[in-house]
C-alpha cells in the first residue's frame, strides 16, 4: 500500500471530539523520545506532518492525520519520562486511556520500542494493560541505523523472548529505521489489509 495523501485533520484531549468513527484508525504510541514523529513522517512520506522534537512530552493531544481519505493515523502522547508534573501526566494518562478503552473505530494499536534498550518496565506494564483490555496491538521497534544488523536481531530476540516470559502469544513485531525508510512497506502492508476487513465488516 503507498500513501498518497497525508493531512492533519484535528487535535482533542477528549476522545469524544475526535472525528467521527466511521473510518479504521490506527493509534502509534510510545515512551517519549521513542522517535514517533519520525516514524509516522516515513510512513507517510511527508517529512513535517508530525512535529519533531528533542525535547520529550511534545506531543500532548490526540492528535489525528487523514491519510488517503480512507484511514486515520493517530499520534497519541507519550508515556514515561516526559518532563512534566505528576498531575499532567495523570491528565494524559486518563485521556489516552479513554481514548484507547472506548474509541470504537481503533482497529489497532503500534507501540513502538527504541531497539537499543532491553526491555523496559514501562513498556511491558503498558502492553499489559493493552492486554488485559483486549486492545489489538503490534510492536514496532524504531532506530534500527543506531545499532549493526547483527545487534538488532540480538535485540529482538531478546526482547521478543522477554514476551515470551508473560504472553503465550507474541503480538507481530516491525524493526524501521525513520533515516532508512527501513520497515515502512511492512507496517503499511499490514495497515491496508486491515483496512479490507474493516470495510468487510460494515
Amino acid at each position: 500500500m503507498k500513501v498518497q495523501e497525508a493531512r492533519y485533520v484535528m487535535s482533542n484531549s477528549d476522545y469524544l471530539k475526535c472525528p467521527q468513527p466511521i473510518l479504521p484508525e490506527y493509534a502509534f504510541i510510545g515512551r517519549s523520545n521513542v522517535g514517533k514523529s519520525s516514524l509516522i513522517n516515513m510512513l507517510t512520506g511527508k517529512k513535517a506532518l508530525a512535529k519533531t522534537s528533542q525535547q520529550p512530552g511534545k506531543t500532548q493531544l490526540i492528535n489525528h492525520f487523514l491519510i488517503d481519505d480512507t484511514w486515520y493515523l493517530v499520534d497519541l502522547p507519550g508515556y514515561g519520562y516526559a518532563k512534566v508534573s505528576k498531575v499532567e501526566r495523570d491528565k494524559w494518562e486518563k485521556m489516552i486511556n479513554d481514548y484507547l478503552y472506548n474509541r470504537e473505530n481503533l482497529v489497532c494499536t503500534f507501540v513502538l520500542i527504541d531497539v537499543r534498550h532491553s526491555a523496559m518496565a514501562v513498556d511491558l506494564e503498558f502492553m499489559s494493560t493493552l492486554g488485559e483490555a483486549g486492545i489489538p496491538f503490534h510492536i514496532i521497534f524504531t532506530k534500527a541505523d543506531k545499532l549493526k544488523p547483527g545487534q538488532v536481531a540480538n535485540q529482538v530476540e531478546a526482547y521478543k523472548k522477554k514476551l515470551a516470559e508473560l504472553w503465550e502469544e507474541i503480538p507481530p513485531v516491525f524493526v524501521t529505521s525513520a533515516e532508512k525508510n527501513d520497515g515502512r512497506e511492512p507496517i503499511l502492508q499490514a495497515i491496508g489489509t486491515y483496512n479490507q476487513t474493516f470495510e468487510k465488516a460494515k
